[in-house]
């Protein structure tokens, strides 16, 4: 059992899409790491949704135990507070068993949230979320962030205007409530944890050439007959799961409601792209997560790691030393 005295030791590590997150997991365990993972992907929470999702194989899981992966059904809903209140509990649980807690994963505003704390502002509006981004996609996000000037110059200073995850957030409360982000209470970062936050980079061409293999495969293992079951189940896009990155891809909107392309070719084209852009936001969003040690990923996952591993060991010494300095 843990001392509720002692903040309990929690390993965040992520990354952008493709950059080998389960790949360094498997090998940290292997290496002698006592864990279990806590899975801070948006979508792997969904059942039969494996593998667009690049979810862990039964074997995996076997071998290193996942939480928060297969408990939603695609059309239900499932948010950064969800994730926070779950992530909490698996992360007690998990260190009431004598295991490292590793939280992994690529939604950086679970991340975030897990580790700073959530905010009082509201909840994510679908209807509203869905406005902006047609809107962003029709005037562009100048326009967008023009507005946020107007209704919320604190955000649109801290914004990029490349970000377009925070934009549109911003401007979602600001139609929501009337009131700015900004106004709301800042966050606080939780005692109860003591977070060794782990990022894992790539350079740029290598990871859209992982981006772009991942696809590849994903429709070498069936992709395209896993969206077929899950539509002959009644989802589509109209469900929270099926807006993910590729599944929505397969979807064309008629006037008689939604079909599925045919153009198989043309659809993984566009997954690849909206991957490799979506890479592209979430290392935008991940520069904004403070204390981060961040871990050049070469070719050998076993390296990374090895790095990750020592710096856990310095961790614990250098928690220990402070330990013994106050006794």
């Amino acid at each position: 059992m843990y001392n509720q005295l002692k903040p309990i030791p929690v390993l965040i590590l992520f990354g952008p899409t493709a950059s080998g997150k389960t790949s360094i997991l498997r090998k940290l365990v292997k290496g002698g790491l006592n864990a279990e993972v806590v899975s801070a992907d948006s979508m792997q929470v969904y059942r039969g949704m494996d593998i667009g999702t690049a979810k862990p194989s039964v074997p995996e899981m076997e071998e290193i135990p996942h939480h928060l992966i297969d408990i939603r059904s695609p059309n239900e809903q499932f948010n950064a507070g969800d994730f926070v209140r779950l992530a909490d509990a698996a992360c007690l649980e998990i260190t009431s068993n004598g295991r490292l807690p590793v939280v992994s994963g690529g939604t950086g505003f679970y991340l975030k949230n897990f580790i700073l704390g959530l905010s009082d502002a509201p909840s994510s509006n679908p209807q509203i979320r869905e406005m902006l981004k047609k809107e962003l996609h029709e005037k562009g996000s100048a326009a967008l962030m023009e507005e946020l000037a107007a209704c919320d110059p604190v955000s649109a200073k801290r914004i990029h205007i490349n970000d377009e995850y925070r934009l549109l957030r911003a401007l979602e409360v600001y139609r929501c409530c009337g009131r700015a982000l900004s106004s709301f209470a800042v966050y606080e970062k939780s005692s109860r944890f003591n977070f060794i936050i782990i990022g894992l980079s790539r350079p740029r061409e290598e990871l859209y050439r992982r981006i772009n293999l991942r696809c590849e495969d994903m429709f070498a293992k069936g992709l395209a007959c896993e969206v077929q079951r899950l539509y002959e189940a009644g989802y589509t896009p109209g469900d929270p799961g099926l807006r993910a990155i590729g599944y929505r891809e397969f979807f064309i909107e008629t006037e008689d409601g939604w079909r599925l392309s045919q153009d198989l070719d043309g659809v993984k084209a566009l997954i690849a792209q909206n991957s490799r852009r979506y890479a592209k936001r979430q290392i935008t969003f991940f520069a904004g997560i403070p204390d981060v040690k961040w871990i050049d990923c070469g070719d050998d996952d076993a390296q990374a790691a090895g790095f990750i591993l020592q710096e856990l060991t310095q961790r614990h010494e250098d928690t220990k030393a402070r330990r013994e300095e106050n006794v």
